[in-house]
């Protein structure tokens, strides 16, 4: 359990510094202070309207954690605001090592009455669901009895993509009296600002692509299908669907080593934005430090995504890696905001 002692602030520090052997902690003061060379100089506070909800003082805030960094990121933050957390770590997904340092319980899969009882005996009234993790199918669920009483929601919620299956799943928990907030709420510094997050802005012969890429989006939102896609000469190179991000682009990269991709390297972008009328609660697109690298293999000019509602993994290591690389990040108005 973490000691009393006040948290780190956001962002992650660079390899070497901050909390040793602290997955995901927070040493540098301004969100934004891993930006270099012409990005904007506001923070991530400056630049939204939006601020983290108000909260009932001293309540926890239960944080179900899966895979990578961005759940110890979300807690960071909440915590550096003077809110404790409790982390509700998924067994065979959560850092185990990273998850020692907070307030936590271990969870499989599918204990629904586990989880609502640890969650109600902390005051976790609210309750973010945040980190990676692969659908599984309702045979791989350790089904305890809390579960087994809901299980016709949890068939119905099985049966669609991936937004109505959270959806489900949220309704589940608000039905047994919990708050679900998104994390983008509790900690709006962990997603991307307005802007370049780095040295580079996006040359004027690929915004067009940028421009197809939201377009294509918004138009295959009504399937529930990928929040991610490839564009190169206003050609559509790949469209993300449940293989994730990171297997879209080892397509990608394997369509250019085989020849299959006419365009020389340095031109087409990776667009990723949530699905139209999503909820936002959950699943919301994110990008880290692998993303830009296999965009540089991929042989793309760069990465575009929404303001606000995309969630930045590994800013620093982020950045960085684009850099050196010569690929762009850019973050654009959410154009449902704007609406």
């Amino acid at each position: 359990m973490r000691s009393a002692a006040p948290p780190p602030p956001y962002p992650p520090p660079l390899a070497g510094e901050g909390r040793e052997g602290a997955t995901g902690s927070m040493t540098a003061s301004s969100p934004m202070a891993f930006i270099s060379g012409n990005a904007p100089s506001e923070t991530l506070g400056d630049q939204r309207t939006d601020s983290p909800i108000d909260t009932p003082a001293g309540c926890p805030l239960g944080i179900i954690c899966g895979a990578g960094t961005v759940p110890f990121a979300v807690a960071d933050a909440v915590e550096q605001r003077g809110r404790p957390v409790v982390l509700f770590a998924l067994c065979g997904w959560a850092d185990a090592t990273a998850v020692k340092a907070y307030a936590h319980h271990w969870v499989a899969l599918g204990q629904l009455g586990r989880l609502f009882r640890l969650a109600r005996k902390e005051c976790c009234r609210d309750i973010v669901l945040v980190g990676g993790l692969v659908r599984p199918s309702i045979r791989q669920l350790r089904l305890d009895w809390g579960a087994l009483k809901r299980l016709p929601a949890i068939i119905r919620s099985f049966r669609g993509g991936d937004d109505h299956l959270l959806s489900g799943i949220g309704q589940l928990f608000e039905s047994a009296g919990f708050h679900l907030v998104g994390a983008h709420e509790v900690a709006p510094e962990i997603t991307a600002p307005v802007g370049a997050l780095g040295r580079l802005e996006p040359k004027a012969a690929v915004e067009d692509d940028i421009s197809q890429g939201f377009a294509l989006l918004a138009a295959i939102s009504a399937f529930d299908v990928g929040q991610a896609a490839v564009i190169a000469g206003r050609r559509v190179l790949a469209i993300e669907a449940a293989e994730g991000t990171d297997a879209m682009l080892d397509r990608v990269i394997s369509m250019r080593e085989a020849g299959r991709i006419a365009h020389a390297p340095g031109i087409g972008v990776l667009v990723k934005a949530p699905k139209r009328r999503q909820d936002r609660r959950f699943d919301l697109p994110s990008i880290g430090p692998d993303t830009v690298t296999r965009a540089a293999r991929a042989g793309l000019a760069g990465i575009a995504i929404v303001a606000g509602a995309t969630i930045v993994a590994q800013p620093q290591r982020l950045v960085g890696a684009a850099d050196r690389a010569g690929l762009f990040v850019v973050g654009r108005p959410d154009p449902e905001k704007l609406a």
